[in-house]
C-alpha cells in the first residue's frame, strides 16, 4: 500500500483537494482516515493546502473537530466545475453524517463499487447541463416545477454503482420530512429506472415507519430497505454539542441588540 508520505506534493494535495471538492466539508478525523494518518498529521496537511489558500480550515463548533472546506482556488486546483460550497449550520451534523457513510461506501462496506457520487456534484453537474441547454443527468423528478419554470428533481445523499450491475441510492435521514414530501421522493424513486434500491439510514424508529409506510404507498417497500442509525453514529457531530453551540452563537448574536435597549448582560 502507498503511503501518502511517499506521493509527489501534487498527488498529496490531489488526494486531499479531490475528495473535498465531492463534499460541502470533511472534518479532521475524516480526512485522517481518508489518507491513513493520524489526526494530527491531516490537520497540518490541512493547515499547510490552508496556507496556499486551496481550502479553509474552521472550528465551527466548540469542542469538535475542525471542518475544511474547499476554496475556489482548490477546486480549480483539481479540474472541478464546481463551485465552492456553502456551509449551511443547520445542515452541518448531515454533512459530516453523510462523510461518514461515504468514506465507509468507499471501503466497500455497502458492497463492492463501481462508482461512487455525492449529492453535492449530482446537484453541481446537473446545474452545469441546465444552464447550457442540456438535460439533467442525475437525480429522480419529482413531478414539480420550480420557480423558473424547471421540472424539480430530488438527490440522494449518495448514489452507488455496485459491481452487480445494481444502482443503489442511499439517503441519511436526521429529521422527519413531511408526509406529502416523502411520498413525491418514494413515487419519483418508483418511476425511475435508474435506481435499484434505497437505502434509508434513519435517526429514529419514528423516521423509519415514515419511510416505510411511503415505500409501501408507492408499490416499493420491497426495493426501500430502512435501518436505524446508531446513536453515536455521526462522530464529531454529536447532536447535543451542536445545539449548546447553535445556543450560546444565538446568544451572542442577541447581546449587542440586549445593550441597544439598555438591557444587562445575561447572567
Amino acid at each position: 500500500m502507498t503511503r501518502v508520505d511517499d506521493l509527489s506534493l501534487a498527488e498529496r494535495e490531489a488526494s486531499v483537494l479531490g475528495p473535498l471538492a465531492e463534499h460541502r466539508t470533511l472534518i479532521v478525523p475524516q480526512v485522517a482516515l481518508l489518507l491513513g494518518v493520524s489526526d494530527g498529521t491531516a490537520a497540518r496537511r490541512l493547515r499547510q493546502l490552508e496556507q496556499r489558500q486551496l481550502l479553509e480550515l474552521r472550528g465551527i463548533f466548540k469542542g469538535l473537530p475542525a471542518a475544511a472546506v474547499i476554496r475556489g482556488r482548490g477546486l480549480r486546483a483539481v479540474g472541478s466545475p464546481l463551485k465552492a460550497p456553502q456551509l449551511n449550520y443547520n445542515e452541518y451534523r448531515h454533512d459530516i453524517g453523510v462523510g461518514w457513510l461515504w468514506l465507509a461506501a468507499r471501503a466497500g462496506s455497502l458492497g463492492e463499487l463501481r462508482g461512487l457520487t455525492t449529492d453535492r456534484r449530482m446537484q453541481g453537474e446537473d446545474a452545469i447541463a441546465v444552464a447550457s441547454g442540456r438535460p439533467a443527468r442525475w437525480g429522480v423528478g419529482l413531478g414539480l416545477l420550480g420557480s423558473h419554470g424547471r421540472p424539480q428533481r430530488h438527490y440522494p445523499d449518495l448514489l452507488l454503482a455496485l459491481a452487480s450491475g445494481h444502482r443503489v441510492a442511499v439517503e441519511l435521514e436526521l429529521t422527519a420530512k413531511s408526509s406529502g414530501r416523502m411520498n413525491r421522493i418514494m413515487t419519483a424513486y418508483a418511476s425511475d429506472s435508474r435506481v435499484d434500491e434505497v437505502l434509508y439510514l434513519a435517526a429514529n424508529s419514528s423516521i423509519a415507519a415514515r419511510v416505510r409506510e411511503s415505500a409501501r404507498r408507492a408499490g416499493i417497500l420491497e426495493r426501500v430497505h430502512v435501518q436505524l442509525l446508531a446513536p453515536d453514529g455521526i462522530a464529531g457531530a454529536d447532536v447535543a454539542t451542536v445545539r449548546r453551540s447553535e445556543r450560546a452563537a444565538a446568544r451572542a448574536a442577541a447581546a449587542p441588540d440586549r445593550a441597544a435597549r439598555g438591557g444587562g448582560a445575561e447572567r
